[in-house]
C-alpha cells in the first residue's frame, strides 16, 4: 500500500474530467487523475467520434444511391472494411489511449490507472491495474466524472448471450446480415440506420409509443416514415419479454405476442453509473440514485464536485465540458456564472439529423406554461425544393407567451444539428419574439425556414 497527498483527485477522465485535471494542473495544482478504462471516456472510443464516422459513411452511401434522381447513374458497392479501418486508425488508435495519457501528463497531472473510491472527506482509495492499493489525500478537492456504462435490462434469457452494446457495435469488422436493435433512442436509431444502409436487415423494438420518445412527436413520426422507406422494421409500444439464443440466432418474444429473430442483437436501452462503487455512501449520499445531486456550481458536498453524465443534465460531451469549466473556476476561486440548463442542445445523428434545444411542447405543458407553437416543413422551403431527394425535415418552435421568448425548438433535416445552432442561441439568450420576427435568413438556405416557423406562431 502506498500513500499520496495531492491538491485534487479527479476520478474518471472523460472529456470533463480530463479537462478539469489538465487545466488545474496547468494552473499549478498537484493533480492526480484516476481512470480504470480509457482516458478520454466513451466519446472518442465508443461514442461521439467513431459513431459519427460510421454515420458519415452511411450518409455517403445513401447519397450516392440518390444520384439517379438528380444526376444520372451510379453503382454503389458499400465496403464496411473501409469504415472499420478508419475507426481503428483515425478515431481510436485501435482503442489505445497512450496519446491521451501523454496529453494529460504533459499538462502536469499525475495519472493512475485504476478504480477510485471515496473513503471519507478528502480521502480516496485507488486499486490499480496490478491490484495494488493507494491511499490518496486530496487537500482541496475531489472531482467525480465516472461516466456511464451500457444499461442492460434484466430481460429473461438475455444474460450470457452474445448481444452487442454500443461498444461491440463500434468495434465490429462486419455488417450483420440481420440485426434487432433493442431501444429506439439516439444510440439505437443511429446504429439501426447506418447498418441498414450498409445492407443489414434491421428491426427496432421500442416500448414507448414512438421512436425518439424524448423528442417532438412530429419529428418522431417523420423519422418513422423515413425508416420505413429505407426498409427498417419498427415495433413500437412493445418491449422484449424474453430472449433466447440458439443456433447463432436471437429470438425475442415481445410483450404484444410478436416474435422477432435476427443473427445479432444490439442492446441500446440506456446508460448507468454505479454510485456505490464510487463510495458516495461514505459521504452520506444515496447510492441507489440514478444521478449525483449537485448545486448550480456542481458541488456535491464540501470539497467534492461532479461533472458529466452522472449529474443528470444530459449525457453529452458538450455538457461535461461546460460543467468542467465551472468546476475549474470554483476550485481556483475565480468568478463566473453558475450553471444554466434552460438551453441544452442535443442532436441525434440520423439522416435527417434531429436536433433539439430546451423544452419540448409536452414538457412545457407539463410545467403549466402558457405556450404557442410554430411549425414548418423543410421540404416546402426554397432550399428544400433545390435539394429535392432527401429534403424532408421540419422546424418547430415553442414560445412562452408570458416571456415572449422561445423556450424550446426542434430542427430536423439535412444538417439539422447545424440549423439548430441559431435556435439554440435564441433560447439561450432569451431573444424577444419581436427581434426574432426581424431575423433575415440568407436565401436559399435551410435555416431561412426558421422565419417560417416563427410566423406560424401567429
Amino acid at each position: 500500500m502506498s500513500a499520496h497527498e495531492v491538491d485534487v483527485v479527479v476520478i474518471g477522465l472523460g472529456p470533463g474530467g480530463e479537462q478539469v485535471a489538465s487545466q488545474l494542473a496547468g494552473a499549478g495544482l498537484r493533480v492526480l487523475g484516476v481512470e480504470r478504462r480509457l482516458v478520454g471516456g466513451e466519446c472518442p472510443y465508443y461514442g461521439c467520434i467513431p459513431t459519427k464516422m460510421m454515420v458519415r459513411a452511411a450518409e455517403v452511401v445513401a447519397e450516392a444511391r440518390r444520384v439517379p434522381e438528380l444526376a444520372g447513374t451510379a453503382t454503389v458497392l458499400p465496403d464496411w472494411s473501409a469504415v472499420a479501418e478508419r475507426i481503428r486508425r483515425e478515431a481510436t488508435d485501435n482503442w489505445d489511449d497512450t496519446v491521451a495519457v501523454r496529453r494529460l501528463t504533459d499538462a502536469g497531472a499525475a495519472f493512475l490507472r485504476g478504480t477510485g473510491k471515496i473513503t471519507g472527506p478528502g480521502r480516496v482509495e485507488v486499486v490499480d491495474e496490478d491490484n495494488q492499493t493507494h491511499q490518496v489525500t486530496a487537500t482541496k478537492a475531489i472531482v467525480l466524472n465516472p461516466g456511464t456504462e451500457p444499461l442492460v435490462p434484466p430481460i429473461p434469457g438475455l444474460a450470457g448471450t452474445p448481444f452487442w452494446t454500443n461498444r461491440e457495435a463500434v468495434r465490429t469488422e462486419f455488417v450483420p446480415d440481420t440485426l434487432v436493435v433493442l431501444g429506439g433512442g439516439a444510440i439505437g436509431l443511429e446504429f439501426a440506420q447506418l447498418f441498414a444502409r450498409f445492407g443489414a436487415e434491421v428491426s427496432i423494438i421500442e416500448p414507448q409509443d414512438h421512436l425518439a420518445a424524448v423528442e417532438e412527436p412530429e419529428a418522431a413520426a417523420l423519422l418513422a416514415e423515413i425508416f420505413a422507406d429505407e426498409g427498417i422494421t419498427v415495433h413500437t409500444g412493445a418491449g422484449a419479454a424474453a430472449v433466447t439464443h440458439q443456433n447463432n440466432e436471437f429470438q425475442l418474444e415481445l410483450t404484444n405476442g410478436t416474435t422477432v429473430t435476427a443473427a445479432h442483437l444490439l442492446v441500446a436501452t440506456g446508460r448507468r453509473t454505479d454510485l456505490e462503487a464510487l463510495g458516495l455512501g461514505n459521504l452520506g449520499l444515496d447510492t441507489t440514485a440514478r444521478t449525483i445531486p449537485t448545486d448550480d456550481r456542481l458541488k456535491v458536498t464540501d470539497g467534492v464536485w461532479a461533472v458529466g453524465d452522472v449529474v443528470g443534465h444530459g449525457a453529452f460531451t458538450h455538457m461535461s465540458m461546460y460543467q468542467a469549466d465551472i468546476v475549474i473556476r470554483e476550485i481556483l476561486g475565480r468568478p463566473g456564472p453558475a450553471a444554466q440548463y434552460h438551453a441544452i442542445p442535443r442532436v441525434t445523428f440520423t439522416n435527417p439529423e434531429l436536433g433539439s434545444v430546451g423544452l419540448t411542447e409536452k414538457q412545457a405543458r407539463e410545467q403549466g406554461r402558457d405556450i404557442r407553437t410554430g411549425l414548418t416543413k423543410l421540404e416546402q422551403s426554397s432550399r428544400g425544393f433545390v435539394h429535392k431527394v432527401g429534403n424532408r425535415g421540419l422546424i418547430k418552435v415553442i414560445l412562452d407567451t408570458s416571456q415572449n421568448t422561445l423556450i424550446g425548438a426542434t430542427a430536423m433535416g439535412p444538417a439539422g444539428g447545424e440549423i439548430l445552432g441559431a435556435l439554440a442561441m435564441a433560447v439561450h439568450a432569451q431573444i424577444p419574439l419581436e427581434t426574432l420576427q426581424q431575423f433575415i435568413g440568407a436565401y436559399p438556405t435551410f435555416h431561412r425556414a426558421i422565419s417560417e416557423a416563427i410566423k406560424d406562431l401567429g
